[in-house]
């Protein structure tokens, strides 16, 4: 893989890479140190002419980087993940824009709640849009624990986010 190959096949996949890492690991430096590493050893490793879907490919180093952080720090608690969903919309009222913005910080705790498996699946598949194939080669699973994951991580949300909306009712 030469510099233009590296351009246009690995750097695009840059921010996609950061929101992975940061989902993973809460820390945004943190994230942004996988990032590195990620592309470094893409570059080192861009002999790898074989890899078909090299977004996948620098997914799964990602992932396999962010996992190392995790266990080697050994799960020491961290801050909130600090990422907003920006919801953009001149029609909404300052009171819609709030319930919003709080409605989704309640699903990013709940979602932050979940075992780690069914977090990467989700994050994966609902916010930055894989396809099942994808997932399951990022996260090196077969189709059906993507799925049963996947299904499992959205009922606990779904039903976390009910009760906690059914209050008074």
């Amino acid at each position: 893989m030469n510099l233009e190959d590296f351009e246009t096949r690995v750097l695009p996949a840059k921010n996609k890479l950061f929101r992975f890492a940061l989902r993973l690991l809460g820390s945004s430096e943190e994230a942004k140190d996988v990032v590195q590493e990620t592309m470094i050893k893409v570059w080192n490793g861009r002999d790898m002419a074989e890899v078909q879907n090299m977004e996948a490919w620098c997914m799964r180093i990602t992932k396999n980087l962010s996992l190392d952080k995790l266990r080697s720090r050994q799960r020491k608690s961290t801050g909130s993940i600090d990422v907003r969903f920006d919801m953009v919309h001149e029609s909404l009222s300052p009171h819609e824009k709030t319930e919003i913005q709080e409605s989704m910080k309640r699903i990013d705790e709940l979602m932050a709640a979940l075992p780690d498996k069914q977090r990467q699946v989700m994050h994966l598949r609902d916010i930055e849009g894989y396809s099942y194939n994808e997932i399951c080669e990022v996260l090196e699973l077969d189709m059906n624990q993507v799925k049963v994951n996947l299904f499992r991580a959205r009922n606990s949300v779904r039903e976390k986010l009910i009760k906690l909306n059914a209050y008074g009712l």
